[in-house]
């Protein structure tokens, strides 16, 4: 019999095959065999932040490992994310991100890593609504309510965000723009600070997320007047949209989701994807993502990539249009 003299190449290349093959499921196997440090680049007590306790915890008992939510906040969640975006690219490193990841891309005119570029996706974990609050001495009961009371007094009413460049700054300045309002924003450093400003009213108004201040407004300190989702949010039926308030075209919501560094292995990208995916179906997850307003996705990393594009082209038209700058 005649031998093909592809013969020995095909039998190279299938040696090499699957030896690699042999490696990379070793290697999936492998991971992780140390603590897994999740980057939270926002002040503690923050949505973003409590997001990433409470799927850090479940991502740990999947893993069957440690995971470390590490706080570094600062500079509107650059200096984490960058911390981030240096980390070597194994896996034991992870950033939760929220729409302030696109709205950096727009804000900076240099940041010191690529938003989109820099990152391996991994999953968007949850999107949420945001809360219209005011302060209870606030005579307004309604969304409409407050764009009257605030177009009668022009520049007289406050709003309060976690910080210039914030999600919050850009749901207010959106209010503004849809609205046709005149109110005065207060960046504070940190969601914490602003929500506390609001509930002793030394500022009125905040547009903000839910994992927030939702139980605030439960307990009667802050006054909730609606949510910013199209449809009202089905922990909240009772209380209506901002666009049921006479804001027509009026939606905003935000998203938390993971990244790790650029060249993280695929197999170990899958491994934490399919994590986050059990733990979303969890009953006890899905409680408390409803008590909080939230609505559980679990998407692929393809899926979360496109989402983090179409965001940062929507916040480039909104930085545009309210004439926003940072740097």
């Amino acid at each position: 019999m005649k031998r093909s003299r592809f013969g020995g190449a095909s039998w190279r290349c299938a040696v090499v095959f699957f030896a690699a093959a042999f490696v990379l499921s070793a290697h999936a196997q492998e991971y992780p065999n140390k603590p897994v440090r999740l980057i939270s680049p926002f002040s503690a007590g923050g949505g973003a932040d409590t997001v990433a306790r409470f799927f850090g915890q479940k991502l740990a008992s999947t893993l069957q490992q440690q995971v470390i939510v590490d706080n570094r906040a600062g500079a509107g969640s650059i200096i984490g994310t960058d911390l981030a975006a240096k980390a070597p690219a194994d896996g034991y490193t992870l950033l939760i991100v929220n729409d302030t990841h696109a709205i950096n891309a727009n804000l900076f005119r240099k940041l010191p890593y690529d938003p989109i570029r820099d990152f391996a996706p991994i999953t968007l974990i949850a999107s949420t609504p945001f809360l219209l609050l005011v302060h209870p001495s606030l005579p307004v009961k309604t969304a409409q309510d407050l764009v009257k009371l605030a177009k009668s007094r022009p520049g007289q009413i406050n709003y309060a965000s976690s910080g210039n460049g914030s999600v919050a700054h850009f749901a207010g300045e959106f209010f503004k723009i849809t609205a046709g309002v005149d109110v005065v924003h207060i960046p504070y450093r940190g969601i914490t600070q602003a929500v506390i400003d609001v509930v002793s009213g030394a500022a009125q108004m905040m547009i903000v997320s839910p994992l927030s201040a939702l139980p605030l407004a439960r307990a009667g300190k802050l006054r909730l007047l609606a949510v910013t989702s199209a449809n009202r949010a089905h922990a909240l039926p009772e209380v209506p949209t901002v666009q049921e308030g006479g804001l027509k075209g009026f939606e905003f919501s935000s998203a938390y989701g993971l990244l790790a560094p650029r060249g993280t292995p695929d197999n170990v990208i899958a491994v934490i994807n399919q994590g986050i995916g059990r733990a979303l179906k969890a009953d006890d997850t899905q409680a408390r993502l409803k008590e909080e307003c939230a609505d559980p996705v679990g998407s692929t990393p393809d899926v979360w990539q496109k989402y983090l594009i179409e965001q940062t082209a929507k916040y480039a038209k909104l930085v545009r249009a309210a004439g926003m700058k940072v740097e």
